[in-house]
């Protein structure tokens, strides 16, 4: 089963400085029939203007993943922890039983956009962590590698959950070839760029925006068909 949801069918959230495209019911978006995918509540697009912010608020038992997509994030929370995130970079943030955060634009003069994506944790009550890596485009293109996961190697981010996320690159032409999920869900979500999404004898083309959520298929293969542009793709493996 894949469903395509298209940017346009994203539900639009302008709170002045603060423009937000939801996929899913969230804030003031309140649709029962589009709360969830498996584990994942959550995936806003958020785009906040020079200079602004969203103000310190609480979170519990939420795993939340943070991509910065251009411009920088300014990141600060009750446990100590500040940073500055600049484009390419991936935060993770376990909330287990509580902890407070800001997000702000440091910028004078460019906005910053960045994805934020929540997952319910494999157990409640955990202790609160936060962690972030930055990635380059290099160590992305063409690359299908777990820039955050619930498993622990050397070039990921750790959360509290057994998913895997991927930010893959994709050249014009190229192609990435997903191995059948089963009884596992994929969500794909088009950052940029434009793609053919290829499963059995189903072909959906993508635009920025668009995102995919596939159940129960065979193989997956993605290509990039941009004139010229590379696409750039947030891929969710999830129970």
């Amino acid at each position: 089963m894949i469903k395509v949801v298209t940017s346009e069918e994203r539900h639009t959230s302008c709170k002045g400085p603060i423009h937000s495209e939801l996929s899913f019911s969230f804030s003031d978006y309140d649709d029962p029939s589009n709360t969830h995918f498996g584990c994942l509540l959550a995936l806003n697009d958020n785009i906040v203007a020079p200079g602004e912010g969203i103000k310190a608020h609480p979170h519990h038992d939420l795993e939340i993943v943070t991509y910065v997509v251009s411009g920088t994030l300014r990141h600060g929370d009750d446990r100590g922890n500040t940073q500055d995130l600049e484009t390419g970079s991936l935060q993770v943030m376990s909330a287990g039983t509580g902890i407070s955060h800001s997000e702000s634009n440091p910028s004078e003069h460019h906005p910053v956009r960045f994805i934020q994506m929540w997952f319910l944790p494999s157990q409640r009550d955990l202790l609160p962590a936060w962690d972030s890596r930055s990635y380059s485009q290099e160590e992305r293109m063409g690359e299908l590698k777990p820039l955050v996961s619930g498993k622990v190697n050397d070039n990921n981010l750790r959360l509290n959950q057994d998913i895997n996320i991927y930010v893959p690159i994709l050249e014009s032409g190229k192609e990435l070839n997903i191995a059948g999920c089963g009884k596992r869900r994929t969500h794909l979500f088009l950052l940029s760029g434009h793609v053919d999404l290829h499963a059995e004898t189903q072909k959906f083309s993508l635009n920025p925006g668009d995102t995919a959520r596939i159940k129960n298929t065979d193989d997956l293969i993605i290509r990039s068909t941009g004139s010229g542009e590379s696409a750039e793709i947030i891929i969710i493996d999830l129970p």
